[in-house]
């Protein structure tokens, strides 16, 4: 039988999000959403709070913004409450994700058998999916969450150039004028045997710092980059409800699925 996994999960906090503050708009959301209330908690620490109980994790490591004003306001706002669920935090990379991870693997223990990478706008995933995942990575190197693609996936080409109006019924609403416009569509891609990936993604730890030591690190996923280097990686059934947040709207998402309620009184970040 393998021998249990002692884990550290990396949680990349450094993001702009700037999808998300560009849906927000006028809408009245604070401009972080790892700052937004989620039944009095703000979003990252309930993504901690996954993790800091369970038995194989070992360490846990949240890497905040890197410049110094930014990285000093997250630190007043977040290190407190999460020492206390036993995270640490470190500074993060100046524009790129796999920066914020990188230095992120500098912090975690020497004595950790995999490193779990999570996305720290990720709150909602169900306890179950972490099992299955980490159970997995007792007996396979890489190991990430999916769920099969049930909607028909078509690739967009060239913007429809339109005259732009204004939209009277977003003026009175308060709306925030989306930019996307319409695109014509390049073609159908067959979706058998697709799968939306998400995270927790866990990886031996020997693999992953060899995957960060590659000189390309350009990928929109940690698995990718294991994936550069031959290796295998497995996929176990994730959970349609294992949302991210990218957008104002799936705050409300969020809070349906974890059953709680938003802002009652001060911003969740300065409860204590």
């Amino acid at each position: 039988m393998p021998d249990t996994p002692r884990i550290a999960v990396i949680i990349p906090a450094a993001g702009a999000g700037a999808r998300y503050a560009e849906s927000v708009g006028s809408l009245g959301g604070v401009r972080s959403k790892l700052d937004e209330d989620l039944g009095g908690r703000p979003v990252l620490q309930r993504t901690v709070e996954l993790f800091n109980q369970h038995d194989m994790v070992a360490a846990i490591v949240v890497a905040g913004p890197h410049e110094d004003g930014a990285y000093n306001a997250f630190r007043d706002r977040h290190a407190d409450k999460l020492g206390l669920l036993g995270a640490r935090i470190c500074r993060g990379g100046v524009t790129h994700r796999y920066e914020t991870v990188a230095a992120a693997l500098a912090e975690v223990p020497a004595d950790a058998t995999h490193i779990a990478v999570h996305d720290a706008a990720r709150p909602c995933t169900p306890a179950e999916v972490i099992e299955r995942v980490f159970e997995a990575a007792a007996k396979h190197d890489a190991v990430v969450p999916g769920v099969e693609v049930s909607d028909t996936i078509k690739r967009g080409g060239d913007e429809v150039e339109e005259d732009e109006e204004a939209d009277p019924l977003a003026a009175i609403l308060g709306a925030a004028p989306t930019k996307a416009r319409p695109r014509v569509v390049r073609e159908t891609l067959e979706r058998r045997g697709l799968f939306a990936i998400q995270t927790p993604q866990v990886f031996k730890a020997s693999l992953l710092r060899r995957a960060y030591a590659q000189e390309d690190l350009s990928s929109t996923d940690d698995a990718g980059l294991v994936e550069r280097l031959g290796e295998r990686v497995v996929i176990v059934a994730g959970d349609v409800r294992n949302i991210k947040i990218t957008r104002a709207g799936d705050v409300a998402v969020a809070r349906a699925i974890m059953g709680v309620k938003g802002p009652q009184g001060r911003e969740a970040h300065k409860r204590f």
